[in-house]
């Protein structure tokens, strides 16, 4: 009974996102960490995630069925009721906010906000099903985590949250496109119009190199703002150079397409793992006075 209960909140997701939502704090937090909020903002967080994921499952129940890839869910072959996990996902959502509105602040708790409302009523409910800036939109959602860690720390969204939201949201959109691609067969038995199913892979190719360019500029603004150090700078650019490289290698001759866009998408994650790694130890101590909004 627990196993379906975890599965339809995506745990894979989730832990995903427990890597950025910590790298954010760890930088904003610049050494003094303060434990008990970091655990309460990390599990408000990750529940308020899960009740998305729940959420989404329950939405997606008849193009999940089509697709190879997510027709053994458990909302799709039986073992959990579309009523079951809907409640399922308000409940963990609930708790999340709950938690998130007592222990962090008002800056945290309105990004925690505006990603599930963009993720759930936005994506999900129309543009992931009618829309070619469904990858967009859907990338606004997944880039408020580590803004969350960062700003429950900080207790502001300063130009350090501004430049972590448009760097993970501009990293969702090459590591969305690859999936897109591998899972080609998937999207379009769904009829889900993203890109490389609704405009062609030549077009998907362009957008995740161009995409994968701006995200090694605007990572190398952490550094430049000194908010972070050299490390950050070198692990942005040896990740962010090598996956573009990666990219570009999608443009040889008698590449085998589905094989380059798992070893882009993979690649991403190792990209955004490392980058949430080393900005949680290589902050610099002073952070620059940019603010934006204050909690306080």
């Amino acid at each position: 009974m627990f196993k379906r209960y975890l599965q339809v909140t995506k745990p894979g997701i989730i832990m995903g996102n427990l890597i950025s939502v910590a790298g954010g704090f760890f930088l904003a937090s610049r050494g003094e960490i303060d434990w008990i909020l970091m655990l309460a903002t990390v599990i408000g967080l990750s529940l308020v995630v899960a009740s998305g994921c729940a959420i989404n499952n329950y939405v997606d129940r008849d193009i999940d069925a089509k697709m190879q890839r997510t027709r053994n869910r458990v909302t799709v072959n039986g073992e959990m009721s579309g009523k079951a996990a809907f409640f399922h996902g308000v409940v963990l959502g609930v708790i999340g906010l709950a938690l998130l509105s007592y222990f962090t602040n008002w800056v945290a708790v309105a990004f925690a906000v505006f990603g599930y409302v963009v993720y759930v009523g936005l994506y999900t409910l129309y543009f992931k099903r009618k829309s070619v800036y469904g990858t967009f939109v859907g990338s606004l959602s997944g880039a408020v985590p580590p803004v969350v860690g960062y700003c429950a720390a900080a207790g502001q969204f300063d130009a350090g949250a501004a430049i972590l939201l448009t760097m993970f949201c501009i990293w969702q959109m090459p590591h969305s496109y690859a999936i897109a691609i591998f899972r080609y067969k998937d999207y379009e038995a769904a009829g889900i119009p993203v890109l490389p199913v609704s405009q062609g892979i030549a077009k998907a190719k362009r957008h995740i190199i161009l995409h994968i360019a701006a995200f090694a500029v605007v990572a190398a603004l952490l550094p430049l703002t000194g908010y972070v150090g050299i490390g950050f700078m070198v692990v942005a650019l040896a990740t962010s150079l090598w996956w573009l490289a990666m990219a570009l290698r999608g443009y040889r001759p008698g590449i085998d397409v589905n094989g380059w866009a798992r070893q882009v998408f993979f690649f991403s994650i190792i990209t955004v793992t490392a980058l949430s790694v080393t900005m949680a130890v290589d902050f610099n101590e002073v952070s620059p006075n940019l603010l934006v909004f204050s909690a306080h």
